[in-house]
This record gives structure tokens, sequence and C-alpha cells, in this order.
């Protein structure tokens, strides 16, 4: 079904006129100025100069002729790989702090990308350092492995916390896994990863009465030492301080709940000095609502319309137990929110003009970035049914103002107007400059890895295409 199909179905959605609706809107404003890629290189060079200084006090305080037989080279690569891994769990660590400096800089999608591919190599850090240690411990002992574990834990200051410690990253890389994520809840899957502080400080203490660089004092131990303090402050400041303070200033509350479909509601929010918001069309906030049923469960979702300083609004599919609950919040409900975070944004372009693709309520963060992206962007809009098509009302009249070319792509994705459209040439025969364009996803996963397996094979690059996350 195309933009004219859809249009003139006579379907109308969208915000209510007392919050001024598309209708009432000014025309939105010139699109975003983007931010430049220099942070980003920045704090990747910063990574890896501090991975090396990680590893610099092992190869300035091993001697020549020193690593002579198996349990030696051994012991050697345990050592290696703890400094590692106690470096990289300090990033993993940094990284969840929620720094807007880092998203900003990094981007979401690639700090998402870091994190994960981070975590991996953390699990097998640790893995490594403790498997090589014991190994080679129990070699230059004459000992068996068994026998060295026990060892170890009764012979060793801090050695049973550094154990818990591995068991929790264990845990937590385990239920990183794609696979296991899908299948867990968001609240337990949250809880088990914010256990990652727990390692944090389960394995401080191992680190400087065991580390054979650490525990006598001097710039080794000092420089760690700070590091830990720099983590600890970071966290400190996006976890708590920059949140408090941001809900006392603009104590959010619900305004009005509004059907959008059967199966997808609109949360309109008032507050205190809402102009001041630094907020830009496509991010999101970490919501939590504080009601009884609410208050200790705190959600990702985007806001669906771009800053105005008077509401805010975020859409939400209703999926699970939680969001059924949001459809009864009664006007004046307290919010604590954290954000914004995202770099799904037109400020975070890299060319002049941009492809939108959208699957059923991922259309939300993509409405609010139409609002502020130049004019000749272009969107596809996959729904199963036209009543899946979310606020089409706006989206016809944001087509108008922005000079947006839209086309509704209704249908199973088996049926042949979707299966054509959704294919190389398909997008090439809609948006001739595809390769030319930013492209903007955000959808059920399985829409967006099939999006991007097709943008990929039709050559857009790869740092032309930004996708929706939330994780962090």
């Amino acid at each position: 079904m195309t933009y004219q199909d859809l249009r003139t179905a006579g379907r109308r959605t969208g915000a209510p006129a007392r919050y001024g609706g598309p209708s009432a809107a000014p025309v939105p404003p010139p699109g975003r100025p983007r931010r430049g890629a220099g942070g980003r290189r920045a704090l990747v060079a910063l990574f890896w100069l501090g991975l090396l200084a990680a590893v610099a006090p092992w190869w300035l305080d091993t001697p020549p002729g020193s690593l002579a037989g198996t349990a030696a080279v051994l012991t050697a690569a345990g050592q290696i790989t703890g400094l590692i891994a106690g470096y990289l769990l300090l990033v993993q660590v940094l990284m969840m702090s929620r720094l807007g400096v880092l998203e900003r800089w990094l981007g979401g999608e690639r700090l998402s990308r870091a994190h994960r591919d981070i975590g991996a190599t953390l699990l097998v850090a640790v893995l490594a350092h403790l498997s090589l240690l014991v190994v080679g411990y129990a070699g230059r002992q004459r000992n068996s492995v068994l026998g060295e574990v026990g060892a170890l834990l009764t012979g060793y200051e801090d050695m049973v916390s550094a154990f818990v410690a591995a068991g929790i990253m264990v845990v937590v890389g385990c239920t990183a896994v794609r696979g296991v994520r899908r299948r867990l809840p968001y609240e337990l899957w949250y809880h088990l990863h914010l256990t990652s502080y727990l390692a944090l400080l389960l394995g401080y203490g191992h680190q400087f009465s065991n580390g054979a660089q650490l525990y006598e004092p001097g710039p080794v131990r000092t420089g760690w030492s700070a590091g830990y303090l720099l983590v600890v402050a970071a966290l400190v400041w996006g976890r708590v301080l920059a949140p408090l303070h941001f809900n006392l200033r603009h104590r959010l509350r619900v305004a009005d709940v509004v059907a959008e479909s059967p199966d997808t509601i609109s949360i309109y929010l008032t507050g205190h000095r809402l102009n001041q918001i630094d907020l830009l069309g496509g991010q999101y906030f970490r919501w939590r609502f504080l009601n009884a049923g609410g208050w200790w469960q705190s959600h990702p979702f985007s806001v669906s319309a771009a800053a105005n300083g008077r509401w805010l609004r975020l859409t939400v599919k209703v999926v699970g137990a939680h969001t059924a609950d949001l459809r009864d919040l009664t006007p004046g409900t307290r919010i604590w929110a954290e954000g914004p975070s995202g770099t799904v944004t037109a400020a975070h372009r890299t060319r002049e003009r941009a492809l939108l693709i959208a699957g059923g309520s991922g259309i939300a963060p993509l409405r609010a970035m139409l609002e502020e992206l130049p004019p000749g962007a272009a969107l596809i809009y996959r729904a199963r049914t036209p009543a899946d098509v979310l606020m089409q009302r706006e989206l016809d009249w944001l087509a108008q103002a922005r000079g947006t070319a839209i086309w509704y792509v209704v249908g199973s994705r088996d049926d042949p107007g979707p299966r054509q459209v959704m294919s190389p040439d398909g997008l090439r025969r809609l948006v001739p400059d595809l390769t030319r364009r930013d492209v903007y996803l955000c959808g059920p996963d399985g829409l967006v890895e099939q999006a991007v397996q097709v943008l990929r094979r039709a050559g857009v690059p790869r740092r032309q295409i930004h996708l929706a996350t939330f994780e962090l």
C-alpha cells in the first residue's frame, strides 16, 4: 500500500487537539546540525592507550629469561590476562554509567556493540586468567589442579571474593547471549546485568592484595586506584546525581493516556521547565511510573514527538504485564525519568538526506526525528494491516510540511508487495540515491535484521546505517 493509498483510506490518528496536534503545530524548524566524529576517535584512542598502560607494568617488571618452563609461561599468561580483564571490567562499568558524553561521542549503537564485544572479551579474559594461573601454579607447586584451587581459596587473601566475581561475570555473560536475552523478562535481565557493579567491588581486593604488579605501593597501584575512583565517580554522577537533578528540576507527571490502536497507547506528560530539556527527536528515556504497581520497574521508551516546551509524549506497544498496566495510569501520577539518551537523531547523521525504515510501534522515535531532519527525507513504514499504522494523521501532515516522501508498506513479509519493496532493487527504485543517505531503522528484530542485510546488499555503507538501541 502506498502513501497516497492509505492517506485516502479515511483513517485518522494522532495527538488530541488539546495537546496541539499536528494540524495546530507550527512548521518544524530546519534540520538539526550534525555532530562530528572527533569525540569518537578520541575515545577509541583513549581505550587502546589505557589497555597498553594496563599491560605495560608486566612487561617492565619481567626480566629477560625469566619465562623458563611451561609453568612460568602459563603463570605469565595468567598475569597478563588478569591485567586485561581488570581493565576491561573498568571499561564495561564505565560504559554502563550512562554518562552523556560517552553516548554523544561514541553513539548509541556503537556503544551497545562495544559493550557486547568487550563483554565477550572480558569473559574470555577472566576464564583464561583463572585457568592459566591455576594450571601454572599447580605446575610450579607440583600439585593437582583441584588441589591448587583449594590452596588458592584457603591460602590467599580475597581469593574467595575473586572466584565469586568470576562467577558473576560468567552469569552476566551468559544472559547477554541474544537467544537467552530474548527469553528473559526485561526486569530480570536488567537486575542481573547490574551485578557487574558487584563484580567490580569483589574483584577490587583481589587485584590489590594478590596482583603481582599492584600489591606494592607505587605509581602503578596509584594509577589503578585512580581508575577505580574515576569509574565510581562516573557511576555516581550518571546513575544518581544527574537523574536526581533532572527529576527535581522538571517534576514530570502523567497528563493523559490516549489509545493509538487496540494494542498501542500514547502517554502525554507535563512538568516544569520542559523547554530547558536538551531533547532530540528520536531519543528515549528510562521511565519509572511512581504508582503502586510500577515504581520498582524502569523501562526504556522513546519520545514520539519532538520537544515543544509544553508536553512530552511516549508511544508504547502493549506486549506484557507492565505495558498493559500503563493503560490505567491516572493523570497526576509522578514519574522518575533518566535521560534523554540515544543517537538515532538528526544531529548524528553523516549525510544531508535520510531514509527512515520503521515497523509497527518502531515509528515512534522516527516520527519525532522527522520534525528535525532537513526537507527531502523518505520514510518506509512497514505494518501488517492498515489498523497497525500509528499516528498516520501526523505523518500525513509532516509529509507536506517537511517535504517527506512516505510509503506505507502493508502486509505480511511473505506478501509479494512487501517482499518486492524490501529488496535491494525495490529500495533503489523508491529511493534512487539510497547509498548517499543515512538510514535509520527501528522496529521488530526480524525486520531490522532483514533490512540491514538488504541495505548492505544494496551498497549502503555500514557507517550510514543507524539502529535504535536501549540496553545500556
